[in-house]
């Protein structure tokens, strides 16, 4: 299950929170590697190296390096005894780290009786790359929103993963991060995606929600075998928090998957069938016969859900303005900027929710 090898570090590259780049001799071949410094220590040049390349043979796009797994002969120290929450549970890279809601936390008092999100807007959207393109909707429509980040655990674990959290931290865009179930290394740690929520609005003070698995979707071409499913569950959680979910849809017109051109599979069995609570679903209002076989594919999902059509004029200019690259399954804005006007439409329809109470209060 784990492909090992040992190998000797021969660069130090790029580096952003929590995570550096490195080059590695294996044998007589260079390979590309990642290092978590908090877990492993941090490398210098030089340095033998425990290396998984399981991802890396199997070509994987998202998970393509080599990953360090220890510096044999210059362990670190042990961290500080705090926090007793297990994140990647007993694999041999489990983390110790202290849950917001957790005894011990400084926390949780606040959280101890946390029951309601009080009507915030939560964009729940499926694959990582959606992220800043939300928040490009959302900024546009209302500057200085406080955003957080709930990471789920569909995708990678380590939040230090994504290159592109890094950069939405350094740039404004991100004003906090919450990494529930088995992801960790968020600003705060959660056991669920409930108490994650709640962290969210309760500790870090969101005016605006943004939750979508880390980087690497994993999926097997059936219909339920995907992680995107947890969208739909995460939509539960919002609704029964009291939470207004806004559901992102996954929407291309350039994949070659005729099953995920037009709105994908996964956005319609997520919303369609594993979402029980209602939300706002938001069909960004294209243009031509693509904009209306959207539309019709989206209309089932009024069974359960409001569906919202929001138009996406002047998305693409703020997109292209986006302080990160955009990409998703290895294609850019111009290459699928349908995609990338979905998510965008939707944090454009949440921002327009913040400052409007929700029904009933």
């Amino acid at each position: 299950m784990i492909r090992w090898r040992d190998g000797l570090v021969t660069q130090v590259g790029r580096s952003w929170a929590g995570a550096v780049e490195l080059m590695v001799l294996v044998g007589e071949q260079p390979v590309r590697a990642l290092a978590y410094p908090e877990l492993v220590g941090t490398p210098v040049a030089g340095d033998r190296v425990l290396l998984n390349v399981g991802a890396l043979d199997k070509g994987l796009g998202t998970g393509g390096y080599a990953l360090v797994v220890a510096l044999p002969d210059r362990l670190p120290e042990d961290p500080p005894e705090h926090g007793h929450l297990v994140k990647a549970r007993y694999t041999p890279l489990q983390a110790m780290v202290l849950g917001a809601d957790e005894q011990d936390s400084p926390d949780h008092a606040v959280l101890r009786d946390a029951d309601d999100l009080f009507g915030t807007p939560v964009v729940v959207a499926d694959l990582h790359s959606a992220l800043p393109a939300v928040l490009a909707g959302v900024y546009e429509a209302r500057p200085n929103t406080r955003v957080v980040y709930v990471m789920t655990d569909g995708g990678a674990l380590p939040l230090a993963f994504s290159r592109t959290v890094a950069s939405l931290r350094d740039c404004g865009w991100l004003s906090g991060t919450v990494t529930v179930g088995q992801a960790y290394g968020g600003d705060r740690e959660a056991v669920t995606v409930h108490t994650g929520l709640l962290t969210a609005v309760h500790v870090l003070t969101a005016e605006l929600v943004v939750l979508t698995q880390g980087p690497g979707n994993l999926g097997t071409g059936t219909r339920w075998g995907f992680s995107g499913v947890q969208s739909g569950e995460a939509v539960n959680a919002v609704g029964t928090l009291g939470g207004r979910a806004v559901a992102s849809l996954r929407i291309s017109e350039a994949d070659p998957r005729p099953r995920h051109r037009g709105i994908s599979h996964h956005s319609l069995t997520a919303y369609g069938r594993v979402a029980l609570q209602p939300a706002d679903v938001v069909v960004p209002d294209l243009d031509g016969e693509f904009g209306d076989a959207v539309r019709d594919a989206a209309e089932p999902l009024k069974a359960r859900h409001r569906v919202v059509r929001v138009g996406v004029e002047g998305l693409y200019d703020v997109l292209q303005a986006a302080p990160v690259k955009l990409s998703t399954m290895g294609r850019a804005l111009d290459q699928d900027r349908a995609y990338f006007e979905a998510a965008a439409a939707a944090g454009r329809h949440a921002a327009r929710l913040v400052d409007v109470p929700p029904p009933g209060v």
